[in-house]
């Protein structure tokens, strides 16, 4: 494989690779007919993204070598990471990138060079690896928005940069509220800072979702792809479903395509039951009952059924175009949802009082169940005896 990406190109593809630094520790890179796909996927497999570079992005694309199969390969993103650190240094001196993958040395080459003769030279070792596929379907989601990057990047500028979720909504008269996620706690004496923006409709492209709809998703990895399409001057797709389904980001462009799939939490935020009507808060609890159907099992738990998926692709397939992950409600298994919330409101109240009140907190993000910390039944006895002294 041989490429060679020339201009203002190479600043693109440096920013696509910090945008994919801010999700996964490893990249995979895999030549493709269709362009030249950088992906990765957190450690937790909460977060996937993917970019292809279209043949027309490049001034020279070689897909493999006459005679010989495509290669794939993964490295380590610090390795690759280290190539493109420098923005301002890609723009002002780098003139041209060239990128080759050598099956036989097993090394991935990237020289950049620069004004007045200058070449650096970067060799990185990969292992060969199975193509890292994702499946998912944006046109399946019921709710989308649209809207310039620029916009939703002023929009989450106020947010604390250690805000770890987000909580995207829709309020009353059609308005889009970002509001800041915190666990509201019953017994908490501290009110934590709530940051909350408010756009439009005006401000958006396309806007096709009811009032009361809210998800919550991870700020960090929402920030990388917006300063990506922010600089890029392009418009940012939302897909989403119900709470605790995945939501996909997307953006468009003539030689270029990029998707982040980011698992949103399976309850509703706390802070949002503001945002819509009564009659679509007392649903909540349906959805939330749906989308975990097996709260005291992880290992039956069906996140691999819309999350990411390791899959080996077949030689002989026509085409590998991005794949899609399917967010069809049919896929989420039956589950009882009337006697056995009952069940669990009456078991609540044998908590001692005064004591915190337990975490019913399921989230996507890291792939498991954080577990009630049942607090013991009686007072701890008294070891040491009251001295005489004391009246």
């Amino acid at each position: 494989m041989k490429c060679l990406v020339t201009g203002g190109n190479v600043k693109v593809l440096g920013k696509a690779v910090h945008s994919l630094s801010r999700i996964g520790d490893e990249l995979y890179l895999e030549p493709l007919e269709d362009g030249l796909s950088l992906r990765t996927v957190n450690s937790s497999r909460s977060a996937y993204a993917c970019f292809l570079f279209a043949p027309l992005f490049f001034q020279l694309y070689q897909v493999a070598s006459p005679g010989q199969d495509p290669l794939r390969c993964k490295i380590l993103m610090k390795s690759f990471l280290s190539v493109f650190r420098s923005l301002v240094m890609l723009e002002k001196t780098v003139e041209k990138c060239c990128i080759s993958l050598n099956g036989r040395s097993s090394l991935l080459v990237v020289q950049l060079h620069c004004k007045h003769g200058v070449r650096k030279t970067h060799n990185l070792s990969f292992q060969d690896c199975e193509s890292l596929q994702a499946v998912f379907d944006p046109a399946s989601c019921p709710h989308v928005l649209r809207a310039p990057a620029r916009v939703l990047g002023e929009a989450v500028l106020p947010f604390p940069l250690a805000l770890a979720e987000v909580t995207l909504g829709i309020g009353r008269g059609r308005r889009v509220i970002l509001r800041s996620y915190q666990e509201e706690e019953e017994d908490s004496t501290i009110k934590a800072m709530v940051t909350e923006m408010s756009i439009g409709e005006e401000d958006f492209q396309q806007l096709q979702a009811q009032e009361g709809v809210a998800i919550t998703f991870c700020l960090k990895e929402f920030r990388g792809l917006l300063s990506f399409a922010e600089s890029a001057n392009l418009s940012l797709s939302i897909h989403f479903d119900a709470p605790g389904r995945p939501a996909i980001f997307t953006i468009k462009d003539a030689l270029l395509d990029g998707h982040f799939v980011l698992a949103t939490l399976s309850e509703p935020s706390p802070n949002s039951q503001d945002l819509c009507s009564p009659e679509l808060c007392r649903q909540a609890p349906q959805l939330q009952a749906h989308s975990t159907p097996h709260l005291d099992d992880f290992a039956s738990d069906d996140i691999d059924s819309y999350m990411i998926a390791m899959e080996t692709t077949v030689g002989s397939e026509d085409s590998r175009t991005l794949p899609s992950i399917s967010l069809s409600p049919g896929l989420q298994p039956p589950c009882n949802s009337g006697p056995h919330s009952e069940e669990e409101d009456e078991d609540e109240p044998s908590t001692v009082p005064g004591t915190p009140p337990p975490k019913k907190f399921r989230s996507l993000f890291f792939g498991s169940i954080l577990a009630p910390a049942h607090s013991p039944q009686g007072p701890s006895p008294v070891l040491a005896e009251d001295s005489e002294g004391e009246g």
